[in-house]
């Protein structure tokens, strides 16, 4: 299975248009469509519309859709450059928006790179314990995913004590089995409320507000390991990165976000 098939992203007649059918394996415990699988299927639509990988992607979250409905994706290619691509999606339910993704697509033939962002230590994945979903989230989004904590407190147990403001674990999207790419990414990435949920001591974090991928380079790994990084909680909000590197340290991508608080 790919990304486009775990979303259960459908194109149209019109390739300019895609359709998302919202189903509880694409959403959260909440109710409603999950943010990173909402960036996840507007990349998805971006990147085989203009034939181009994505670069960079940001997700503007405006409204919740719901289990039952369909999210109409609508793409429009503003500039194509001989190399570059700069696009958006916006994601309606009728008349409503749920959210906008502006996004950059493209790959350049050049010599020079590198890279200056370490993956942490941290044990394989097989030596670390699960981080297992609780009974009533294994028909949605956290069912679908599976996790290793290399450092996390259990959420469900509220500590009310500060942590470090860092989280580590290991994370793959079972189903996926066709390797990692950036639509899978975006839906890994958005772990920024977990994050500010263990940096708090509390057992819930929030709900996104925003979301954006940058990409890396794409390389073969069956985990992630994300280096989840809150840098501040202030006036309500939330607000980190998410490091996302293959098991050989590559880094694959990088999320940050900002999120709304929730305090139990």
């Amino acid at each position: 299975m790919d990304s486009r098939t775990f979303l259960g992203l459908e194109p149209t007649h019109n390739p300019f248009r895609w359709t998302l059918p919202v189903t509880p394996g694409i959403s959260t415990s909440g109710g409603f469509l999950f943010g990173g699988c909402g960036l996840g299927a507007g990349i998805a639509a971006l990147e085989v519309t203009s034939g181009r990988p994505c670069v960079w992607a940001t997700a503007q979250y405006l409204s919740y859709a719901k289990p039952g409905e369909t999210v109409d994706i609508d793409v429009t290619l503003a500039v194509v450059g001989h190399q570059i691509t700069q696009a958006r999606a916006v994601c309606h339910v009728a008349d409503r928006e749920i959210l906008t993704v502006n996004a950059a697509l493209g790959e350049r033939a050049l010599a020079l790179a590198g890279q200056w962002q370490r993956a942490p230590e941290a044990p394989p994945p097989e030596e670390c314990p699960p981080r297992a979903p609780r009974p009533d989230q294994l028909a949605n989004i956290n069912g679908r995913l599976e996790q290793r904590v290399v450092t996390a407190r259990d959420p469900e147990r509220s500590s009310d004590e500060p942590g470090d403001g860092r989280t580590i674990v290991w994370s793959q999207l079972t189903e996926v089995i066709d390797g990692v790419d950036a639509a899978a990414l975006a839906v890994m990435g958005d772990f920024v409320p977990f994050g500010v949920a263990q940096a708090l001591g509390t057992p819930r974090g929030g709900n996104s507000l925003d979301n954006t991928l940058r990409l890396c380079r794409l390389v073969p790994t069956e985990w992630v390991l994300l280096d989840i990084q809150v840098q501040a909680v202030e006036r309500g909000f939330g607000h980190g990165l998410v490091h996302m590197f293959a098991q050989d340290g590559t880094l694959l991508a990088t999320a940050s976000q900002s999120c709304i608080v929730r305090a139990g």
